[in-house]
């Protein structure tokens, strides 16, 4: 089995108080890096930052709301500052605000799209001009979403996001190839806070809590496990083992990891002269529309009871 060895080179996780962010943090410092923590609760930074010593590796906090150009600037700044140098980012922060199309207001919108893409955009950015300065590459690890893949009922700000960070993974992946700094996405699947809202998961989730394991069907079939699960991605990325991997959504969850697909043509007709309206309503049935894509996440789907 290779060994992962992230010695010497440093991380900024944000949104890494709790949850998968912590697990990102967690897993880069197992493997040698140290880590610049970040959340908008000190108490939780700080208990976050305790846990990684604690376990033996090195971080420091860095308390600010991601969104901001200043906030971007605060997590480089803070990790060149405490390390010496930035290697490695992962921009996990994020918050919800779910509504459907009718409900959602431009706060509701307008807060989600500040947090999660252009958090992204903007920690991404100041990274990559470090990295950049620094001249010895590097790894940006995006977070995704299945909702960002294949939509999801009641995400519009959620899932628009997600979505043009994938896109941003591609872009990016292809303007920092001469700096040798690999972009990819991660899709993550996991028992969080936001899933074991979820009432099919919910039992499972509360048994995994108290002690039971998940069963197969689901750590398996659905690539549903805990966050840690997740984690072992992220060094993964961030390490020489993936220096030629890049531009790339890759899923994991529970025993699964998968490679996304790209947004591809999948069917074509042509006419001659170009199309009328009222043919492509004879063509439509038999030609590209024969097989049309479906949306949203595909339901769990759990043993007969």
């Amino acid at each position: 089995m290779s060994s992962i060895d992230l010695s010497g080179k440093v991380a900024v996780v944000t949104g890494s108080g709790r949850g998968l962010g912590l697990a990102y943090a967690h897993a880069l410092a197992a493997h040698g890096a140290s880590v610049v923590v970040n959340d908008v609760d000190e108490a939780v930074a700080e208990a976050a930052v305790k846990s990684i010593e604690e376990a033996g590796g090195r971080a420091v906090a860095e308390v600010v709301p991601v969104g901001t150009s200043e906030a971007a600037e605060r997590l480089v700044n803070r990790a060149v500052e405490e390390f010496g140098r930035l290697d490695v980012l992962v921009t996990n922060a994020g918050i919800l605000r779910d509504k459907v199309l009718w409900k959602m207001t431009d706060e509701d919108f307008d807060a989600v799209i500040t947090t999660h893409l252009k958090g992204t955009f903007t920690c991404a950015r100041a990274a990559a001009v470090r990295m950049r300065e620094q001249g010895e590459g590097g790894s940006l690890i995006l977070v995704g979403s299945p909702a960002g893949q294949r939509g999801n009922f009641g995400q519009t700000n959620y899932a628009a996001a997600k979505a043009g960070i994938a896109a941003m993974t591609r872009t990016w992946s292809m303007e920092l190839g001469r700096a040798n700094i690999t972009v990819n996405a991660i899709v993550p699947v996991a028992a969080t806070a936001m899933t074991e809202t979820i009432p099919a998961f919910a039992p499972y989730i509360e048994a995994m809590r108290g002690g039971e394991p998940l069963p197969d069907f689901l750590r398996k079939g659905e690539g549903f496990g805990t966050p840690e699960d997740c984690a072992a991605l992220v060094p993964f990325l961030a390490s020489e083992a993936a220096r030629g991997v890049t531009g790339q959504c890759v899923g994991i969850g529970g025993d699964k990891v998968a490679l996304w697909s790209h947004p591809q043509e999948i069917r074509a007709a042509y006419a001659d002269g170009g199309w009328t309206p009222g043919a492509l309503a004879d063509a439509w049935p038999t030609s590209v529309g024969a097989e049309l894509q479906s949306v949203g996440i595909p339901a769990p789907k759990f043993p007969e009871a």
